[in-house]
């Protein structure tokens, strides 16, 4: 860390010296004077339906649109202009330092914020071949989730929006995994953000695979749960100029608004070639405010947690750290918790990340054929699907309303850690099926110098596949978790906490087989 901070130093002194260098940045204007705006000739119709009926103003100046005079002047100095934002009335531009001078002095303008290092966007291996073991593993990507449940009662996502942020769909055009999708006519729109044309079916893998995980299907077998969705694809990822990134999810998100899109996916994240971990605070970055104002105007986004869990970063990436961002990280199929790969929690203001988790090792779709690959980006994909089937089946809920059932849906609900969140989101929650009252599996022991955890013996040894694990967590007043742990039980006397780890006022929480309790330490 105090290497990066020397580098972060150095290319700020650079910048602050250099005064005919070029650098990116956001002009801020400060007013929106004499613009005109209707919302019923720029929105798409179902954008106008999920604002009346979630009571958000069609009238918002934030969808007024920038002012022409303005970004025309800005023009006139500026290097070049890029990227503008509605929501944040602002024009990405590129410039010295004495045309940021110049247009610092606009009388329309509020200020300018500044873009500096680059991100590298990370490369995703895959197998070549379809085993049986692997044709397993495609079927328990959705039964963890019991969508099969979905499947069985058809609900698919049907009339739910999805727009995919990613880096290309080569393939998505022609793949036998999207024909249904192709056939039906719900593959809507696509904007190549990066080269701003329409054709995105060609660049990053990635997306095609992400895609995939959400509603592609093979043969009778889903690879994703909503097969029935619409779908809204957006290439905002470049290798080349990576600092427009950002610029690019929050003009995809401002397009995902105007055309009635109801979640985004989003497996795509910023961490160390751009930030310190002490701004993954939910508040810090551009894409970040970005989610946040796509979720206040009613859409579900689904970001992955990151693949930093074994690096030096180790925690979640932005814009996953957004409060109104659903975060998910990854399990792993074989093991049924944390996969050491996926990133951690908390947030940087000690907020819970991730919010839920599922597989991060899956079945998914590739230019031509079905390919075993791996990372929190297929993770998020998977939760969106399932999302968009709950919400076909609960239309009257919110964005955040979906949001916080998902949430008390997972398997681990109400325990959680910064691991594995709430667990895995289950279908059942959503038919209500799932038994309101969990049987006791376990109880706590106060003895001389610990606290005991002893597993009732007729829990120990079933045949439940998964179940064999319990989870534990001990939380200081303001809620922050100062240790967790997962643990296998092969006896009765499961677990022991020396009073020596202990403060007082600390509460243990435990989840063992479906059942939840908590012992508050005096």
């Amino acid at each position: 860390m105090f290497y990066k901070r020397i580098i972060f130093l150095f290319f700020s002194v650079l910048f602050c010296l250099s005064s005919n260098a070029q650098n990116r940045y956001w002009v801020i204007f400060n007013n929106k004077k004499d613009v005109k705006f209707n919302p019923l000739e720029y929105f798409d119709a179902k954008t106008i339906e999920r604002r009346i009926k979630y009571g958000i103003p069609l009238y918002d100046s934030t969808d007024y649109p920038l002012n022409v005079n303005y970004v025309q002047q800005v023009s006139q100095i500026a290097e070049t202009t890029g990227k503008q934002s509605r929501w944040f009335n602002s024009v990405a531009v590129t410039a010295t330092l004495e045309q940021l001078k110049n247009i610092e002095k606009l009388k329309f303008v509020d200020g300018v914020i500044p873009v500096f290092i680059e991100m590298h966007p990370a490369q995703t291996d895959y197998s070549t071949e379809l085993s049986k073991k692997n044709i397993n593993l495609l079927l328990n990507q959705i039964e963890r989730m019991q969508g099969n449940l979905f499947i069985q009662n058809n609900i698919d996502g049907k009339s739910i929006r999805i727009a995919i942020f990613d880096g290309g769909f080569p393939s998505v055009n022609n793949n036998p995994v999207f024909e249904k999708i192709r056939n039906e006519n719900r593959l809507v729109k696509t904007w190549d953000f990066v080269k701003n044309k329409e054709f995105v079916f060609d660049y990053n893998l990635h997306g095609t695979s992400v895609m995939s995980c959400i509603g592609g299907k093979t043969d009778s077998l889903n690879i994703g749960l909503a097969t029935g969705a619409e779908y809204f694809l957006a290439r905002t990822e470049v290798a080349t100029e990576p600092f427009s990134e950002e610029e690019n999810w929050l003009a995809a998100a401002e397009w995902a608004d105007k055309n009635g899109i109801d979640i985004i996916n989003s497996s795509l994240g910023y961490t160390f070639n751009r930030y310190f971990v002490e701004q993954m605070d939910g508040k810090t970055s551009l894409v970040v405010k970005a989610a946040n104002m796509a979720a206040s105007k009613g859409m579900l986004v689904v970001n992955a947690m990151g693949n930093d869990g074994t690096n030096r970063w180790k925690y979640v990436d932005t814009p996953a750290d957004a409060d109104s961002v659903l975060s998910v990280g990854g399990i792993d199929p074989y093991t049924n918790f944390h996969a050491e790969f996926s990133s951690y929690g908390p947030t940087a203001d000690k907020r819970l990340k991730p919010n839920v988790v599922a597989y991060s090792t899956v079945v998914a779709a590739g230019k031509s054929s079905l390919k075993k690959t791996y990372g929190t980006s297929f993770s998020s994909p998977l939760v969106a699907g399932f999302a968009a089937c709950a919400w076909q089946l609960h239309p009257e809920l919110s964005n955040m309303d979906i949001y916080k059932a998902i949430c008390k849906s997972a398997d681990l609900y109400p325990y959680y850690d910064y691991a594995h969140g709430y667990g895995v989101p289950q279908a059942s929650y959503f038919l209500n099926l799932s038994d309101s009252v969990r049987a006791e599996t376990f109880e706590f022991e106060k003895k001389d110098n610990e606290i005991n955890i002893s597993v009732f013996d007729n829990f120990l040894n079933d045949s439940s596949k998964y179940e064999d694990y319990l989870y534990y967590h001990i939380e200081d007043t303001k809620g922050n978790l100062r240790k967790y742990a997962v643990i296998k039980v092969n006896e009765s006397n499961a677990l022991s906490i020396p009073d020596s780890v202990l403060v007082k006022n600390d509460r243990i929480k435990v989840h063992y087989k479906g059942y939840t309790n908590s012992l508050l330490v005096n």
